[in-house]
C-alpha cells in the first residue's frame, strides 16, 4: 500500500512538472495594443526622437528601465543596475582662459558674444581685423597673418569658410552669426582658429575705430571682392578641454529555470536611440526603432508571464546604435553572462512596416541548425520569411555574430520614411509586429531549451548595404560606398567606415574623414547626403572634398551601383 502511495505521488509530481514546463513552454505572444502602447510612448513629444546621449534618450531609458522591472525582471546591467553606461562620443568644451577682445580693450563674454568652435586650433593668435564678406572666395584680398572677419550666409558653409581663410593665410577666422552654435556644432576640425561672434559683439570690438557690423557690409557692397581694413587689432585665445558624453544600454534578466542550463543565455536586443533632433526637427523613430524596442518589451513580457525558460534569458536595449553600433559593442565588451555561454543573440530592428506580410530573417546561417528552427518556428504563421544566410549588416547583431554568437536578425525593410520625421506612430503596423513576435516567441522559446546550435563562419556579402542606401530600391541610384560615424552634432559628415571595393575606398576615404562637399553640393547632414547622391547617375565622377585631421582634401570618386 504505501509502495503503490509513493509511486502515485511521484508521477503526480512528474506530471505537475511536465505541465508547468508545458506551460513555460508557450508564452502569450505580444498583442498589438501592447506594442503599440509602447511606440506611442518610446515616440512622444517629450522623447525627442530618443538621440543618444540626450535628455530625450534618457527620457527612454527611465522608461525602459521602469517597464522591465513592473515585468519582474533583474537588472543585468553595472553595479546590480539596469544601465550599463559608454561613451558616445569624445567631446569638448569651453575651458577656463578662452579670451576674445580687442588689443587693450575690455573682453567679449564667452557664451554670450562669442563662442570657439570645438574644431578650432587651440592656443593664442593675435592680428589685424579684415572684413572679408562671405568668406567664400579671397581672391584679390590680402588676409596673410590677419583675422577675417566673415558673414554666416553667402552660399558657403561654415567649413568651407574655414578652409578658404586656411588657404588664403588667415590667422583666424570670426563668423557672424545671428545665434551662437554650441561647441558640439562646430567640432569638426579645421586647421585655424576660429570661432563666432554676434552681431552685437562686432559692434563692441570695432567700436574704438568707428566701424560697426551694419557699416561692413554697407562698404563690401560699394566694394565688392575686397577686403575691409577696420583697424582694430585682436588677440583670439581658443581654450578647450575634454568632454566625453556617456549613454546607456538598459538590461534587463530573467534566470533560466533549468539548473543545468541557467549558466547559458540567449540574448534578445534592439536599440531604442535614434537621430533626435536635428537641426531644430525632432526625428520620432517609430520603426527604426520603436517598432524593435517595443517588440523586446513584449517578448520580456511574456517569457516573465510564464516564469522564464530554462536558460537566461538577456532583454537589452542598446543605445548609440545609430552612431555606429556603439551601445552592442560595449555589451559584447561587458556581457551580462560571457559570450562563451551565449548560445544565440536575437535582434530586431525596423519591424514596424511589414510590406506584403513578408519579414527578413537574416543570419539563418550563422549556426547549423538555426535554418530549421526558424522554418519550425514560421511554421503555421500566416508571415512569408525571408530566411537569408548573411548574419553581417549594420545592425547591432553584427557585433555579437563577429564575436563568435550565433545570431538571428528580424526586419521588415526600409521605406520612404528612413531617418525623416516623417517616420511617426501612426504609420507603424502593430498587428504585423505581433504575428513578428508570435514568430519570435516560439524561436527564441526553442533556443533557450534545446541543446546549443554550433557557431558557423559566413563569409561578409558584397550586397550588404551601409546607411548611405537611406531606403532606395536595391539596384538603383548611385552609390558612394560610405557608412556614417554620425556620433557628433557637427557640421560636415564624419564617416564610420568604407565599403571594399567601392568608389570611396578606391579614391582613399577613411574612417573618420568628415566630407565638406560632394560635387555642386555642401554636405552638413545625412539628408545633404542623400540629395547629392540623387543628383548623380551610377558611373559619375564627382569631386569630394573632405577634412583629414584638420587638413582639407579632394578627391574625385566614380560613383557605382546601389546593391
Amino acid at each position: 500500500m504505501r509502495r503503490s502511495s509513493s509511486f502515485a505521488s511521484l508521477t503526480l509530481a512528474l506530471v505537475l512538472l511536465l505541465a508547468a514546463r508545458l506551460a513555460a513552454a508557450a508564452p502569450a505572444p505580444p498583442t498589438p495594443e501592447e506594442l503599440a502602447r509602447h511606440v506611442a510612448a518610446l515616440t512622444a513629444p517629450e522623447m525627442e526622437g530618443r538621440g543618444s546621449a540626450t535628455e530625450g534618450g534618457e527620457r527612454a531609458a527611465r522608461y525602459l528601465e521602469s517597464a522591465l522591472a513592473a515585468m519582474g525582471l533583474k537588472p543585468g546591467g553595472d553595479n546590480r543596475t539596469w544601465r550599463q553606461s559608454f561613451v558616445v562620443r569624445k567631446g569638448v568644451r569651453v575651458a577656463p582662459g578662452a579670451a576674445l577682445a580687442g588689443v587693450g580693450g575690455a573682453p567679449l563674454t564667452v557664451g554670450q558674444d562669442w563662442m570657439p568652435h570645438g574644431g578650432s586650433q587651440a592656443g593664442e593668435v593675435e592680428g589685424d581685423v579684415v572684413f572679408a564678406g562671405s568668406g567664400g572666395d579671397y581672391t584679390g584680398m590680402d588676409v596673410r597673418g590677419k583675422i577675417a572677419l566673415v558673414l554666416e550666409d553667402g552660399g558657403t558653409s561654415r567649413l568651407e569658410k574655414l578652409i578658404a581663410a586656411r588657404h588664403a593665410g588667415a590667422a583666424a577666422v570670426l563668423v557672424v552669426a545671428s545665434a551662437l552654435p554650441s561647441v558640439e556644432r562646430t567640432a569638426a576640425p579645421v586647421a585655424i582658429h576660429s570661432a563666432t561672434v554676434t552681431s552685437g559683439a562686432v559692434d563692441a570690438l570695432l567700436a574704438p575705430s568707428g566701424w560697426t557690423h551694419a557699416k561692413l557690409i554697407q562698404a563690401r557692397a560699394a566694394a565688392p571682392g575686397t577686403a575691409v581694413a577696420t583697424g582694430v587689432r585682436a588677440r583670439l585665445s581658443v581654450r578647450l578641454e575634454a568632454s566625453d558624453r556617456l549613454a546607456d544600454n538598459v538590461i534587463g534578466l530573467l534566470p533560466g529555470t533549468d539548473p543545468a542550463l541557467a549558466g547559458e543565455a540567449v540574448v534578445v536586443g534592439a536599440h531604442y536611440d535614434h537621430l533626435g533632433r536635428v537641426n531644430g526637427a525632432v526625428y520620432p523613430g517609430a520603426d527604426d526603432n520603436a517598432s524593435g524596442t517595443a517588440t523586446v518589451l513584449g517578448l520580456a513580457r511574456a517569457f516573465a508571464a510564464t516564469g522564464g525558460a530554462p536558460r537566461t534569458m538577456i532583454f537589452a536595449l542598446f543605445s548609440g546604435e545609430e552612431v555606429g553600433l556603439l551601445g552592442s559593442g560595449h555589451y559584447v565588451g561587458h556581457p551580462a553572462v560571457p559570450l562563451d555561454r551565449t548560445v544565440a543573440m536575437v535582434n530586431f530592428d525596423m519591424v514596424g512596416r511589414l510590406h506584403d506580410n513578408r519579414v527578413s530573417v537574416s543570419g539563418i546561417e550563422s549556426a547549423a541548425g538555426l535554418r530549421a528552427a526558424v522554418a519550425a518556428a514560421g511554421a503555421g504563421s500566416t508571415l512569408k520569411l525571408d530566411l537569408r544566410d548573411s548574419p553581417h549588416g549594420p545592425s547591432d547583431h553584427a557585433r555579437f555574430y563577429t564575436a563568435g554568437v550565433p545570431v538571428v536578425f528580424f526586419n521588415t525593410g526600409r521605406h520612404d520614411d528612413y531617418h525623416k520625421p516623417s517616420d511617426t506612430a501612426d504609420r507603424i503596423d502593430t498587428a504585423g509586429m505581433a504575428r513578428i513576435g508570435a514568430v519570435a516567441v516560439r524561436l527564441i522559446d526553442e533556443l533557450a531549451a534545446t541543446p546549443r546550435l554550433v557557431y558557423a563562419q559566413v563569409a561578409p556579402s558584397a550586397g550588404r548595404r551601409p546607411p548611405e542606401a537611406q531606403g532606395a530600391q536595391a539596384g538603383s541610384g548611385a552609390f558612394l560606398g560610405v557608412a556614417l560615424d554620425g556620433r557628433g552634432e557637427s557640421d560636415g559628415l564624419r564617416l564610420g567606415s568604407i565599403v571594399p571595393n567601392t568608389g570611396a575606398a578606391r579614391a582613399g576615404l577613411r574612417e573618420g574623414d568628415v566630407l565638406v562637399r560632394i560635387g555642386d553640393g555642401t554636405i552638413d547632414s545625412f539628408d545633404d547626403l542623400r540629395k547629392a547622391l540623387a543628383r548623380q547617375a551610377p558611373g559619375d565622377t564627382v569631386r569630394v572634398v573632405f577634412l583629414r585631421d584638420g587638413q582639407d582634401q579632394t578627391v574625385s570618386v566614380t560613383l557605382g551601383t546601389r546593391p
